[in-house]
C-alpha cells in the first residue's frame, strides 16, 4: 500500500513540474483579428472559412464510434466460446450483448440517432 502512495505522489509531483515547466516556457502568442484570419497568398479570402458545424451529427458519430469498437470487441468471443468448457465465455459475452443493446436503445429512445431534424 505505501509503494501505491510513493509512486503516485511521484507522479503526482512530475506532472506538476511538468505543468510549471511548460506555463513558464511556452510563447506567450497574443490573438487578434489578423492571426485568426486564414492565409490566402495575400488577398482577402474569396469565402468564409467557418462553416458552422452540426454537432448531432458530431454526436452520431461518437456513438457510431464507440459502437463499432464495441462489435470488433465481440470478433475474438466467438473463438473463446467455441473453446471454453465452461460456461463462462458464453455468459459474459450474452451480458456484453445486453449491455450493448440496452445502450443502443438508451440512444434510440433519447432521439439521438435522428440527426436530421
Amino acid at each position: 500500500m505505501m509503494t501505491i502512495i510513493i509512486y503516485l505522489s511521484i507522479l503526482f509531483i512530475v506532472n506538476l513540474v511538468l505543468l510549471i515547466l511548460g506555463l513558464t516556457i511556452n510563447k506567450r502568442s497574443y490573438m487578434d483579428r489578423e492571426k485568426n484570419s486564414p492565409f490566402e497568398c495575400g488577398f482577402d479570402p474569396s469565402i468564409h472559412t467557418r462553416a458552422p458545424f452540426s454537432m448531432r451529427f458530431f454526436l452520431l458519430a461518437v456513438i457510431f464510434l464507440i459502437f463499432d469498437v464495441e462489435i470488433i470487441l465481440l470478433m475474438p468471443l466467438t473463438m473463446n466460446i467455441m473453446k471454453a468448457n465452461t460456461h463462462w465465455p458464453l455468459t459474459s459475452s450474452i451480458m456484453f450483448l445486453l449491455i450493448l443493446l440496452l445502450g443502443l436503445f438508451h440512444e434510440w429512445n433519447q432521439g439521438s440517432l435522428n440527426w436530421m431534424n
